[in-house]
């Protein structure tokens, strides 16, 4: 009779991914299924709050009011956005709307992807949903005034977070070095998040230094509390971008996986300044040639940098890997 004494200890040095469960009762999925149903629920959600922040009108209109620091600022008055500035309502019916159109279908096209087991769309989810979490932590954390449906942004928020979390610690443990061989690019990748690190540190953190250094507030500070946009690039998307730069100059694959996460959302940013910018000039926001043309060129010529770089990078991916979040199948007892 063969000795399975010797059998034990191999099944318990195992890695925990590797072991099965025989009895069925273990999805062998792993955080997979959590995953695309955490999709869905934020794509459904999303869709709703955006349509009403775009078509719900209801109000007096533009009204004054008087902030905190003594200063007289306009008011939207309409709609879901109207305790908001002229300004930051409109721009935040420009972020709807970039979600809805294009937000939205690129979370359900690459979380179907994923599920069917493409590496790439696994990867794509991963920075569209880098895109999800900062809009809606944004609208929780006070990025726009508080509204009826803050409890929905903060589900949404909550969602986006743990979703992209599952998602990033699985590509982790599947090994990074697998999904980017020696061949990827490494050169344009780090040159683009070490620019991306120092654009966000010009363009927020020399108005923020200027206004300490005067003593005063930021100029478009406005009603609200806090600048929250500048804070959370300056405190983490920032660092991040020089974090994935050095990461990929030193061959580190997990350099990859942030700037992937990066590169998705300054994608989306084009549409994103362009919308809000149109629904701004609408409102009645009034801008000089170059503060229209300087924003919205700047930030296409970012995008398509950064979709160059990440067709790049996903051309060397391998196309198809385990769905994010899948425990890898064991050799001796799990399915094929």
């Amino acid at each position: 009779m063969r000795d399975r004494s010797q059998e034990v200890p191999e099944l318990m040095r195992a890695e925990p991914r590797d072991r099965t469960c025989h009895g069925g009762d273990v999805d062998p999925d792993g955080p997979a299924r959590p995953v695309l149903w955490l999709c869905a629920g934020i794509a459904a959600l999303a869709g709703i709050a955006a349509v009403l922040g775009l078509l719900q009108q209801g109000g007096s209109g533009p009204f004054p009011a008087e902030t905190v620091r003594g200063q007289v600022v306009e008011l939207s008055g309409r709609g879901l956005y109207r305790y908001d500035t002229v300004f930051t309502a409109a721009g935040s019916r420009g972020t709807d709307l970039v979600t809805l159109v294009a937000g939205i279908p690129l979370l359900v096209g690459s979380a179907v992807g994923s599920w069917r087991g493409s590496a790439r769309s696994g990867l794509v989810l991963l920075g569209t949903l880098g895109y999800f979490l900062y809009v809606y932590a944004g609208y929780a954390l006070g990025a726009i005034a508080y509204n009826e449906l803050f409890l929905l942004y903060v589900v949404l928020f909550s969602a986006a977070l743990y979703a992209f979390v599952l998602v990033c610690a699985a590509f982790f443990r599947q090994d990074p070095a697998g999904l980017f061989p020696a061949g990827t690019p490494r050169r344009g990748p780090a040159a683009l998040m070490f620019a991306s690190a120092v654009v966000l540190l010009v363009v927020w953190g020399a108005p923020l230094v200027s206004a300490a250094l005067a003593g005063t507030s930021p100029a478009g500070l406005g009603p609200y509390s806090t600048e929250f946009t500048e804070a959370l690039d300056l405190a983490v998307i920032t660092p991040a971008a020089v974090w994935a730069g050095v990461l990929i100059l030193h061959r580190d694959p997990r350099g990859y996986l942030i700037a992937v996460s990066l590169l998705v959302l300054e994608i989306l940013l084009a549409p994103l300044i362009i919308a809000q910018t149109v629904l701004q000039l609408r409102a009645g926001a009034a801008f000089t040639p170059p503060e229209i043309i300087g924003p919205m060129a700047g930030f296409v010529v970012l995008a398509v940098a950064a979709a160059a770089v990440l067709v790049a990078i996903l051309r060397h991916v391998p196309a198809a890997a385990p769905r994010p979040g899948r425990a890898a199948h064991s050799r001796t007892g799990g399915s094929p």
